[in-house]
């Protein structure tokens, strides 16, 4: 029999990444082993967060591993734009890949496909089986039947221009370029005085997304805004889950038992797409568990996530309110209004810690989306029902179009 482990992370991504950090870090004595299927951890991603999302102690930790670092950001729409203070940071998955390589030295397997996995067993494509007394699933969100998702789809350059850009902060949205099927907007992050990352960005109903358009859409910006680039750096793109509506029971029935990290396990921002602040307190809570065995971390990561679920409810609310009321080419008019409102209560939104008053605040006064479609959108609480109802809407939408 091969060595026995205390825990295997499957799957190189920030969520066990982050795990794997904390507990070298913490747990010294732990028998760790992560595996990932391509020749480095942390793909090709730039992470980010506001400094607020985080305590102190976690910032604390997580700090060595930020490449990027202002104390400001912008928002612009049609009709607003917007300086907000607060720290905004930003990980490479260059510096996160060199940092969990040097933590984690021969028990880190690049190049590995898992064939199979139970809650104690990881099985290769060699052949191998491993043993651990637990082991976490962290490849990246699955498709389930209990979650009704809206997508947000990306294509990022990073640039190097030949004049400066003159950007001092980041532009979290860019909202004043043409919309589309859905909510566009373009994010900067200025990296350099020539160099940054442009990211263009869609809120769409369906995870399909056309690369060469988006690369399209990107260089028309950069032109507009008379920039000369002088190199691609590099290109990142994905396309995330937004949760609209969903039965976390069933969704973590379907688990059976089996431990679940980051998107796998619904742990990020419902309407923001932020991952990070989740994947730190995940690795918090479990490098601060007693038993290290199967049934001990299942219950951390499906409390971690009952709670994130439980706190989210109301941003599943605002998700329906944007993905299924209003003309899409108007869904902007939802973020504009929604970054007029206190500066305070922006960073409770962001860091997923809304009070019963910002709740009220955001939704009072008139509906950025025409009223009865807001309410029927409030009423969609159903996995079900939203896709009875979107199928309705494309029927009606191909009907205007053969007329």
């Amino acid at each position: 029999m091969g060595r026995q482990y205390d825990l295997i992370l499957v799957g190189g991504g920030l969520a066990n990444g982050l795990i794997a950090l904390r507990l070298k870090q913490l747990r010294p004595e732990l028998r760790l082993l992560l595996i990932e299927q391509a020749a480095s951890v942390g793909g090709n991603h730039t992470w980010s967060f506001h400094d607020a999302d985080l305590t102190e102690h976690q910032l604390e930790w997580v700090r060595p591993l930020v490449g990027c670092h202002w104390d400001r950001y912008s928002v612009v729409f049609p009709d607003r734009a917007r300086t907000l203070e607060g720290g905004y940071a930003s990980i490479f998955s260059d510096d996160f890949a060199a940092s969990v390589t040097a933590a984690m030295g021969p028990d880190l397997w690049l190049n590995q496909t898992v064939t199979e996995l139970t809650p104690t067993q990881v099985r290769l494509a060699d052949g191998q089986a491993l043993q651990a007394r637990a082991v976490i699933d962290g490849r990246g969100p699955s498709d389930s039947p209990h979650l009704a998702l809206g997508y947000q789809a990306f294509l990022g350059q990073e640039l190097e221009l030949q004049q400066p850009h003159g950007l001092s902060e980041p532009i979290l949205m860019d909202a004043s370029v043409a919309q589309g099927e859905g909510y566009r907007f373009v994010y900067l992050l200025p990296f350099s005085s020539t160099r940054l990352l442009v990211e263009d960005t869609h809120y769409l109903d369906g995870p399909g997304v056309d690369h060469a358009r988006l690369l399209q859409q990107i260089q028309a910006y950069v032109g507009a805004r008379g920039w000369q680039v002088r190199t691609m750096v590099r290109e990142e793109h994905g396309v995330l889950p937004l949760i609209l509506a969903g039965d976390f029971t069933a969704f973590w029935q379907d688990a059976a038992g089996q431990p679940r990290s980051g998107l796998r396990a619904g742990l990020f921002h419902p309407t923001t797409g932020y991952s990070l602040p989740f994947a730190v307190r995940l690795a918090g809570r479990i490098a601060g568990l007693e038993q290290m065995d199967a049934p001990a971390v299942f219950n951390a990561t499906f409390n971690e996530a009952q709670q994130a679920w439980a706190r989210q409810g109301f941003f599943r609310l605002l998700n329906r309110m944007l993905f299924l009321a209003g003309r899409p080419d108007q869904r902007w008019r939802v973020l504009q209004r929604f970054y007029g409102l206190s500066p305070g209560l922006i960073k409770r939104f962001y860091a997923d810690r809304l009070t019963p008053a910002d709740r009220l605040r955001i939704v009072t006064g008139k509906p950025p989306v025409p009223l009865g479609q807001a309410i029927r959108a409030a009423r969609l609480w159903t996995p079900d029902r939203i896709q009875s109802h979107r199928t309705h809407l494309a029927t009606l939408s191909s009907t205007r179009t053969r007329s």
